[in-house]
């Protein structure tokens, strides 16, 4: 599996640091270990792990830099795209945020079993927000696959100080949702700066990073209740 990893960072011209191979295999081991009873991921195989999993967490080095990065990962799951990013750029602040506690119990023995020092919170991101140790004290924010744009950004900007960013994972397929997302983007104080499409490493799979630069303080009402933010989204 780890072939597919150095190969796929080579192509991306990213230097993983020693220590990766054994890294990102007890990672795989875990995770298939807990994948199915905690829900973790529905993508199975060394190869596809590899490469949906861990290559795509990965391209985001190439959007942006992480180095010394204070980093929340939003909705992380199975710490996608957090971890690995974590282990590739080990001078990231990381912070792990989930609202399943079974998934952050197994974060907690994730980051344990390959060392990384990372906060592991289990809350609902749009009341964390609302915490003054937490609220726009962040560099970057990322999300994968978690919500709508509109939702997402009402969940995730408020975690980043100003001059910071918000990357959204999402599909290349993500047009429509990406237009209908403009009015929240600016009510929560961002500014989209770049679309940035990518192929994953040996695949032909096309996702895309949208980068939201933190312009404006996000008013204090954001973010609402998770049912208003249904019921009305922005």
């Amino acid at each position: 599996m780890f072939d597919n990893i150095a190969q796929g960072a080579k192509s991306l011209n990213i230097k993983l640091p020693p220590g990766a191979r054994a890294a990102f295999e007890a990672y795989y081991d875990l995770l298939s270990k807990h994948g199915k009873s905690v829900n973790l991921t529905a993508i199975s195989g060394a190869k596809n792990v590899a490469e949906l999993h861990f290559l795509d967490s990965l391209s985001l080095l190439t959007v942006s830099s992480f180095s010394k990065v204070r980093l929340i990962d939003i909705g992380s799951g199975a710490g996608f795209p957090g971890v690995p990013l974590k282990l590739a750029e080990p001078t990231i602040d990381l912070t792990l945020l989930d609202a399943t506690g079974k998934r952050i119990t197994f974060l907690k023995e994730l980051c344990a079993l390959l060392d990384i020092n990372a906060t592991c919170i289990h809350a609902r991101a749009e009341d964390t927000a609302h915490d003054t140790e937490m609220r726009e004290q962040f560099d970057t924010c990322v999300s994968r696959a978690v919500a709508k744009l509109n939702v997402l950004c009402e969940l995730c900007l408020p975690f980043v100080k100003l001059g910071g960013l918000f990357i959204a994972m999402k599909s290349i397929g993500s047009d429509v949702e990406f237009d209908s997302a403009q009015n929240a983007v600016s009510i929560l104080g961002g500014e989209v700066q770049e679309l940035v499409d990518y192929t994953i490493p040996g695949t032909d799979i096309i996702h895309r990073a949208i980068l939201i630069r933190k312009v404006s303080k996000t008013p204090d009402n954001y973010p609402r209740r998770f049912a208003r933010i249904q019921k009305s989204p922005l």
